[in-house]
């Protein structure tokens, strides 16, 4: 009878314990956020671009300015300005864009599907061949293999990724024909499937389109293998670090003394404990692709986000510009908080001291 008290008691002393970190987890997130729109609203001032002239154009007279200048608020006090930009862009209200004449929101919804499926297929290809391939290196430290894959992951950092992009599309797209050009689907199948997610591998699988399916894998392949070129370099990297570390502990020791297979001391426990860590690298990993990798857009005519952002960037659209800035913070900060997460779930070291 007495293991009821005790243990209604133990539930009384978790619940402001788990409200005391929820309040905490918010208030990083406010706190964060709120810097977001700080840094944005602080970048949209100090550019060298007039917000007024992007809207009325460099041959307005004087009194359209003026009228402009007072309808844009730009006659208010620096914090009512911010006062303002805060409201709207809690709203997701970021202003019409200057290029395509629709709202921000609307754009950044079309743009971002193209970048997320793109980044979600790279960072794929990168985490089921680089940590893999790290593991490998690290069992085999100095030797050959070892030599070679860092190697690998010496080139994925210094080539760059335009050339790679450019001598990809040279050879396997206009000499062998094995993959398809830029953009991300063929005109002839745009109008077999209703994009219904914008994630077109998605969309043309559920809507069984197989020929359009096929069309959009022939697309995202070139820009999607090298992007997880890239990725799987920095994850190979950093599980064979990882390995390395592990693999010198003295429970592999001790676990080899005990006459455990070699297998399962590499791929169970030594790989289980660097999976902590590594959680964190694979996070970071996604977020930098899902910020919008440019020049794989540019070169590939990849209609994602990184493309927006140029376009705008070089049409002064500056709004828009400020817009995706916003969304690729929030990426990182809910990203970073799912690193966390998954570090607590996956260490309980971590669970017992939170």
């Amino acid at each position: 009878m007495s293991a009821i008290p005790a243990l209604t008691e133990g539930r009384q002393r978790a619940l402001p314990a788990l409200f005391g970190k929820a309040s905490r987890l918010l208030a990083t997130i406010a706190v964060t956020i709120f810097g977001l729109l700080v840094v944005t609203f602080l970048i949209g001032r100090v550019v060298p671009v007039d917000p007024v002239l992007a809207v009325v154009g460099d041959r307005a007279s004087q009194s359209t300015y003026d009228k402009a200048f007072v309808e844009l608020g730009l006659d208010r006090p620096l914090y009512v300005q911010f006062g303002l930009y805060v409201e709207k862009a809690v709203t997701g209200d970021f202003g019409e864009s200057l290029l395509t004449k629709k709202p921000i929101i609307d754009d950044i919804a079309r743009a971002f599907p193209a970048t997320l499926e793109l980044a979600t297929v790279a960072i794929l290809i990168g985490t089921l061949l680089g940590i893999p391939v790290g593991v490998w290196a690290a069992v085999r430290q100095g030797k050959l293999v070892d030599q070679v894959v860092r190697i690998i992951g010496l080139l994925g950092y210094s080539a760059p990724i335009f050339w790679l992009g450019l001598l990809g599309l040279l050879v396997f797209y206009a000499k062998w024909g094995i993959v398809a050009g830029p953009g991300r689907i063929d005109i002839s199948y745009e109008y077999a499937f209703t994009p219904t997610t914008g994630l077109f591998l998605l969309d043309t699988a559920m809507q069984g389109q197989w020929a359009a399916f096929r069309n959009v894998v022939s697309h995202i392949a070139l820009p999607a293998a090298l992007l997880g070129y890239f990725s799987m370099a920095y994850i190979a990297r950093m599980t064979r670090s990882f390995m390395l570390n592990e693999l010198a502990q003295e429970y592999v020791v001790t676990a080899r003394v005990k006459g455990v297979a070699e297998w399962r001391i590499i791929w169970v426990h030594a790989l289980r404990n660097a999976a902590v860590p590594l959680v964190t690298v694979i996070t970071l990993s996604y977020a930098s692709l899902l910020e919008g990798s440019v020049l794989t857009e540019t070169v590939f005519a990849w209609p994602g986000l990184g493309q927006y952002l140029t376009n705008s960037l070089q049409n002064a659209d500056m709004n828009a510009v400020l817009g995706g800035t916003l969304l690729i913070g929030i990426i990182f900060v809910g990203l970073n908080l799912l690193s966390d997460f998954l570090y607590t779930v996956l260490d309980p070291r971590v669970r017992r001291r939170s």
